[in-house]
């Protein structure tokens, strides 16, 4: 079987000049690069005592729903402003270039669950950062943060300073 690593698409210059682009389709298409994925952020929750996992819209849905359901635990979606059919509490939170707003239900996490996040990408660290504290301002603690693949070269880490943060792939670079 290939590494995990082998499964991602690596796209130059997408969306600019420059950048190299991890594309996960090529993870989530092929049954053993799905599985790799999976095992290896469930493996970084090993020893880990928490309630419930989140994950931001969209791609925190898809890698986080099947640690969830394998580890028999809820799940809470973190959506962007607007998606939500009830009462919300919500984050903004800087973009390169503006803004943006992350929200998750008001009755999501009770006050003292224990939370772990999870996500495909960490880079700056920016919507991750808003979902830690949306949780917070519910009265949860994020105990975890677990990430498919990180770019370090973008220190998204700084911004996530005081939480446990991992990833099962780590690219040096942007």
């Amino acid at each position: 079987m290939k590494k995990l690593e082998e499964y991602v698409r690596s796209v130059p210059d997408f969306p600019k000049p420059g950048i190299i682009f991890r594309d996960i389709t090529t993870v989530l298409q092929d049954p053993d690069g799905l599985h790799l994925a999976i095992d290896g952020i469930q493996e970084k929750l090993k020893g880990v005592d928490f309630d419930v996992i989140a994950g931001t819209e969209s791609r925190g849905f898809i890698m986080g729903m099947p640690v969830a359901y394998n580890l028999h635990k809820p799940f809470v979606l973190i959506r962007k402003k607007g998606k939500l059919p009830f009462e919300t509490v919500s984050r903004e939170y800087d973009l390169e270039y503006g803004t943006a707003t992350i929200e998750m239900h008001k009755d999501a996490i009770k006050p003292g669950q224990k939370v772990v996040l999870i996500d495909d990408l960490i880079a700056t660290g920016g919507t991750i950062e808003a979902a830690a504290k949306l949780v917070e301002d519910l009265g949860g603690e994020v105990v975890k943060i677990v990430f498919l693949m990180e770019l370090a070269g973008l220190n998204g880490r700084e911004k996530l300073k005081d939480y446990d943060v991992e990833s099962v792939i780590c690219y040096e670079g942007k």
